[in-house]
């Protein structure tokens, strides 16, 4: 199973998006290591969605999908409709 994933810094007030094959916890771990990248700057990094998919292919698809859209409130969006999905009392 693999999974695209948005990640959310408070302290940046950014969020990053990326897929994986790997186990959820294991990758933003990774993230939070030190590394070299865009999530090094901060240590707050949250998942905040995910999505799973059958295969790399698909999970890296929705990610330059949503990538492609440049727009926070977008990706809020999907934030705020998944969380409805999961706790129907907000």
């Amino acid at each position: 199973m693999c999974h695209c994933y948005i990640l959310y810094s408070k302290s940046l007030d950014k969020y990053y998006i990326g897929h994986s094959c790997e186990n959820l916890q294991e990758r933003l771990r990774k993230h939070l290591s030190n590394h070299k990248e865009f999530t090094a700057k901060v240590k707050d990094w949250i998942i905040v969605h995910f999505e799973m998919f059958n295969s790399k292919s698909e999970a890296y698809r929705r990610e330059r999908e949503i990538k492609a859209w440049k727009s926070k409130s977008k990706i809020q969006k999907i934030i705020n409709d998944s969380q409805r999905i999961e706790h129907p009392d907000f």
